[in-house]
């Protein structure tokens, strides 16, 4: 089978869509099958192109086996709605113009969060004539309106028609997350078409292990409880209630060796670095992304990973990445999440939650972990009894199996109308001959 995916993310970039298409692909070609992705030249989140990349009309590369093709797109950082609009939609139109010179294919995926990129995949598969699959990592363009990133409700509702479109067009919908299933299909979409894929972690990168003692040493944490945010730094993850914490813990006689360690870059990265500034907060530190095969190292670093994001009806839907990753790397998790990503929580007794936004509460629960180490320890085990329900090889071969699905019906389809067809020609060359 040759699988076309388009994607706006993927390596070297290393956010959670990169890394889910890029292992999932991985997993496809080890499996034996021909994988091909239709991509723009790596830049998120700053908008600054990856040294060894140009924005170029067109570049391949082999990754791992899965053919790469780039294509240029107007790049810009990740904030601002009009021109990461404009992004999306040079995207789109380059993609659309290369996805024809790719021959043989079987089946295209386009993947969300934006779905220019799965309305470029809905054009190629109708050119083609191939079933295309949609997969929605995010409920885009709810969340835009759940983070205030645009108040045009005209703008929003026309978004949300092409959203409908796509759903219908599609031959499959693969999910993250069973809330999304339940919110497409109550809004009319066959459920019977819906699969949910989750996301996970790939096993073979990330593991429990001892801390970096050289980063240990480098960042001045000997001897600290270190608990740690690792990801996009962006309106909807609501970073400040971190700040707070900070400050919090600054003033606290019992939280003046916990240190807090923020991993990423995002939209809000500049604004949150100039506040703890402001504030003095010597106990928190804030770095840059580093490459995916260094982010293992600063996750050893962890006591406990904190995972955040704003208090709105919409997060109760999704399921954060990462969390994944500390289960695999055997961290305790504080988890300022609603919804079914808390019962993951709950369920599997990995974690402590407590209430979005509420910094003091999150206060507290860092305090509570560091004082209390047999439990640190119940969660790290339970962390790492988890994780194997959710590695990547496991669900990049579920999805694997419903693209399967998708290319066998169409082709009974094919079949099928060409059987007609045939009888129909059959019939009136029959009837013609009945009138000589």
């Amino acid at each position: 089978m040759h699988i076309l995916f388009l994607t706006d993310n993927f390596p070297p970039e290393v956010n959670a869509p990169a890394s889910r298409t890029f292992e999932h692909c991985r997993q496809w070609v080890e499996d034996g099958h021909q994988v091909t992705v239709i991509t723009c030249a790596p830049n998120f989140p700053k908008g600054e192109v990856f040294d060894g990349y140009r924005n170029r009309l067109w570049q391949s590369e082999d990754m791992e086996g899965i053919r790469v093709i780039r294509v240029w797109s107007y790049i810009t950082a990740n904030e601002g709605f009009l021109r990461r609009t404009l992004d999306y939609v040079s995207y789109m139109v380059s993609a659309t113009l290369a996805a024809p010179f790719v021959r043989g294919v079987d089946v295209v995926v386009g993947t969300s969060p934006q779905f220019f990129t799965a309305c470029a995949a809905w054009a190629t598969a109708a050119l083609k004539r191939r079933p295309f699959v949609f997969e929605v990592r995010d409920l885009w363009p709810e969340s835009i309106r759940a983070v205030g990133a645009v108040g045009s409700e005209p703008v929003l509702n026309a978004l949300e028609k092409l959203e409908m479109f796509l759903y219908a067009r599609a031959r499959a919908v693969i999910t993250v997350t069973h809330a999304f299933k339940r919110d497409i299909a109550g809004r009319g979409i066959d459920e019977a078409k819906i699969s949910v894929i989750t996301n996970g972690v790939d096993a073979s990168r990330y593991s429990s292990r001892q801390k970096d003692r050289d980063l240990v040493r480098a960042l001045d944490l000997e001897g600290k409880f270190v608990a740690g945010y690792v990801g996009t730094h962006g309106m909807a993850h609501g970073l400040t209630t971190l700040l707070d914490a900070a400050e919090a813990l600054k003033a606290h006689p019992q939280g003046r060796d916990i240190h807090l360690l923020m991993l990423g870059d995002g939209a809000e990265k500049q604004n949150l670095v100039a506040d703890a500034r402001a504030r003095g907060l010597t106990n928190l530190t804030l770095l840059d992304t580093v490459p995916k095969h260094e982010v293992a190292r600063y996750w050893s670093l962890l006591d406990a990973s904190i995972i955040h994001l704003r208090r709105t009806d919409l997060f109760k839907t999704v399921i954060p990445s990462k969390l994944f990753e500390c289960m695999a790397m055997g961290l305790p998790v504080l988890h300022g999440v609603e919804g079914e990503s808390a019962e993951i929580v709950e369920k599997n007794r990995i974690g402590l939650p407590f209430e979005p936004e509420n910094s003091a509460e999150l206060t507290d629960k860092l305090l509570k972990l560091k004082q209390n180490r047999q439990l640190c320890n119940q969660l790290r085990a339970n962390s790492l009894k988890a994780a194997p329900l959710y590695d990547r090889t496991r669900l990049a071969r579920e999805m694997l199996a419903t693209l399967g699905q998708c290319v066998e019906l169409s082709t009974k389809e094919a079949g099928d109308n060409a059987s007609v067809e045939r009888g129909r020609r059959a019939a009136e060359f029959h009837e013609g001959g009945a009138h000589h």
